[in-house]
């Protein structure tokens, strides 16, 4: 009896194992993966077309970037998922192509700099990122109490907006006891003016700063929401301007996102804390208590794995030697191509996702109040983000 519950515990934790992994791989059971073909396959045919209609429309108008594939991908997948009643069994694919698809995407855009780039320009966007997460926080939650709104729904748009989108609204939301309407209030403003800045600020970028790449990316990185938007306008600005000199504005913006994302992981259990000191001193229970080392995205440690990787490669080309031991420099430019190529499409993919699972129609019942706090919580990190840059972004050379 004892060595068949040993070794029926052993099954139990081989095939808890099994499941880690094929979650972590998948994003659910592998038994469960067909089920997410319908929306894989319906976000990969909108990028198809997207390709096509991008290379039609510039073709006849003889400006190549006047329409990047990126841009028609996500305007495609809004409009069919918004127009045309999508059946339900498409949206497992759809929410994989916005979670591990996203993250695979950036992951294996590390590849395309070096580690030492990577750090060079994250180090400098600490101090953006801080502007901004403190101009955010303290002014949205100013506004909110100007226009008597439920702090909690203010603060859930701060965080929201500041650091990176829905992810910090469901993290924070537990800590500050929101309900369910507040949340979802929240997630709908970031969502919609999170699009309108993916859409708009490639070219507000081109003409604020001139071209600059660096600074366009810092921008992008610190001033729209979430991290599927940032790397949607870092790759239209890329697209349409004709950036292809590393690192382009996909690169810096990327890189500057996933340093604001770190920042969940240290504002959220500040919150709780604050949170929990008023409730104490209004003699009511104390806040949730958060995981910090649940916060931190992980994702982030595959991106700097693939910096390193580049890095690792490309010293071993130094003097004639050979990338990572085995490849020549040919064949060593011709893979990290490939790879970046396919994060280019992986990400495009991810984008159609984006359109595909934005639902404009929740932004119904809202009412005025909370759409104006979205709109000043955006416009005040846009405007904090252009400043900061503008002081900070011209000392950023790559």
């Amino acid at each position: 009896m004892r060595a068949a519950r040993e070794e029926n515990h052993g099954q139990q934790r081989t095939g808890g194992g099994v499941a880690f992994l094929e979650n972590a791989l998948f994003g659910c059971a592998l038994a469960e993966t067909p089920r997410l073909l319908p929306g894989l396959l319906l976000a990969g045919s909108v990028v198809l077309v997207s390709v096509l209609l991008a290379d039609t429309v510039n073709s006849i108008l003889g400006f190549k970037g006047l329409v990047s594939y990126i841009m028609a991908a996500i305007l495609t997948g809004l409009l069919v998922g918004n127009l045309i009643h999508v059946p339900a069994f498409f949206a497992p694919g759809v929410s994989f192509c916005l979670t591990r698809l996203l993250r695979l995407g950036i992951i294996l855009m590390g590849i395309r700099l070096s580690v030492f780039d990577a750090a060079r320009i994250g180090a400098w966007g600490i101090p953006i990122v801080l502007v901004c997460i403190a101009t955010g926080l303290a002014l949205t939650t100013y506004f909110t109490r100007l226009l008597r709104l439920p702090e909690r729904l203010g603060t859930l748009m701060a965080v929201g907006t500041s650091i990176c989108g829905a992810t910090a609204i469901v993290a924070a939301a537990p800590v500050l006891r929101a309900e369910e309407e507040e949340v979802a209030y929240a997630v709908a403003n970031i969502t919609v003016f999170g699009i309108l800045a993916m859409l708009l600020y490639p070219y507000l970028a081109n003409v604020l700063f001139a071209g600059n790449v660096v600074m366009a990316g810092l921008f992008q990185g610190t001033a729209i929401h979430e991290t599927a938007q940032v790397t949607g306008a870092g790759l239209i600005y890329d697209q349409t301007f004709g950036v292809t000199a590393r690192p382009t504005v996909a690169d810096v913006a990327i890189v500057i996102k996933l340093v604001r994302n770190l920042f969940i992981a240290a504002v959220i259990p500040i919150m709780a804390f604050v949170y929990s000191r008023r409730l104490a001193a209004l003699g009511r229970a104390s806040g949730t208590r958060v995981s910090t080392w649940r916060l931190f995205p992980l994702f982030i440690l595959g991106f700097i794995a693939m910096a390193i990787l580049r890095s690792a490669g490309d010293a071993g080309l130094r003097d004639g030697g050979l990338a990572l031991g085995y490849w020549d420099g040919a064949d060593w430019s011709r893979g990290m191509a490939l790879v970046g190529e396919a994060a280019t499409y992986l990400l495009a993919i991810a984008m159609a996702g984006v359109g595909l699972g934005a639902r404009l129609k929740s932004m119904r019942g809202l009412g005025v109040k909370p759409f104006y706090v979205g709109l000043f919580a955006s416009l005040v990190v846009g405007i904090a983000s252009a400043l900061a840059v503008f002081l900070l972004g011209r000392f950023v050379h790559l």
